[in-house]
């Protein structure tokens, strides 16, 4: 099998494409990646020299260059997005190029290409939020509540358009809330680990009530992989980490990994339009697929912590060039 998968230089792309080598040793990939603030070639470290991987450098939104790399491919798998819900509060026009725009160049590239099947990497924030009590399942209808979960449930509306109307073989993935190995320093986990190694405070919005569904990278992996094997086109699976857990609970459990005291957290002033709480029905994809998480978020976090500890050298660059672009708030 000959993939494409774009992004594969950011978090979850280059998790799977180091889960796709690792597991298939015949399979070839082709990374198209923009290398833009959190794509990062040192995510590719330990694969780059394997004979199998082949990287591009370019834009999904390059016609030329896009068409060039379906041309030489079975299966695409659309990691490539901006994602950052702050970022697109600040400027959401990258968030329209990239996740509107470059997933329609993607789809009209596949359409006229030899395409067995294309794969959607999508998010629960389509779904906007929840109250106390329910779940998101797949008939859910779309509510999204930040120029980022707009310009991600624009383009899931484009690829479920492209297999309805020219009967292209998409399928929808929308993870939940995604941890792990080579996630940017500026998300949640990874901020709180980051600061806390240099023995900083810890920024949580207003009192860290929000609720979210916490997934391990490598079960998002997993669940990918299925999805692109054994997946129907023209359906949309929930992958959700069975995981719900306020955000001062993430923070208190990093903290006690840590051997930290919760004088190291900073409340501070809410997001905008912050949704409440996102938890994902797995019912979909367990009875079809089979797939259920199997990392517990205790052992999660462990994992993630002492990662950061070991990879100082690779967080360190990308923490010092955060603290000055944001005055702080990331630092």
């Amino acid at each position: 099998m000959k993939l494409l998968v774009t992004g594969g230089c950011g978090f979850i792309g280059s998790n799977f494409i180091r889960h796709i080598i690792r597991k298939y040793p015949d399979y070839e990939i082709i990374n198209l990646d923009a290398l833009t603030y959190s794509g990062n070639l040192e995510n590719q470290r330990d694969i780059k020299k394997e004979k199998r991987y082949r990287f591009a450098h370019g834009r999904i939104d390059d016609v030329d260059l896009v068409m060039d790399v379906l041309g030489r491919v079975d299966y695409v798998v659309n990691f490539a997005a901006e994602t950052h819900v702050d970022r697109s509060i600040h400027d959401a026009q990258p968030f329209i190029l990239t996740n509107i725009l470059g997933t329609h160049i993607l789809l009209e590239g596949a359409r006229t290409s030899s395409i067995k099947k294309f794969i959607h990497i999508s998010t629960d924030e389509v779904y906007g939020t929840l109250e106390e009590k329910g779940k998101f399942t797949e008939e859910t209808l779309l509510s999204p509540n930040s120029p980022y979960a707009a310009s991600k449930a624009s383009g899931d509306m484009l690829a479920h358009a492209y297999h309805k109307t020219y009967g292209l073989p998409v399928v929808i993935v929308r993870p939940s809330n995604n941890y792990g190995y080579y996630q940017f320093p500026e998300k949640f986990i990874p901020l709180m680990i980051t600061n806390l190694l240099l023995d900083k405070q810890v920024p949580v919005y207003g009192k860290g009530e929000n609720i979210r569904d916490w997934l391990f990278v490598e079960d998002s992996c997993s669940a990918i992989d299925i999805v692109m094997h054994n997946g129907r086109a023209g359906e949309i699976y929930n992958a959700g980490g069975d995981c719900e857990v306020k955000n001062i609970e993430i923070a208190r459990k990093v903290l006690g990994i840590m051997g930290k005291g919760e004088e190291h957290i900073k409340f501070v002033k809410d997001r905008p339009g912050h949704d409440y709480r996102y938890a994902l029905d797995n019912s979909k994809i367990e009875r079809e697929l089979q797939w259920r998480p199997s990392v517990k978020i205790d052992e999660g976090l462990e994992k993630t912590v002492q990662w950061y500890k070991d990879n100082e050298s690779w967080w360190r660059p990308l923490k010092e060039r955060l603290c000055a672009e944001s005055k702080g708030f990331w630092g």
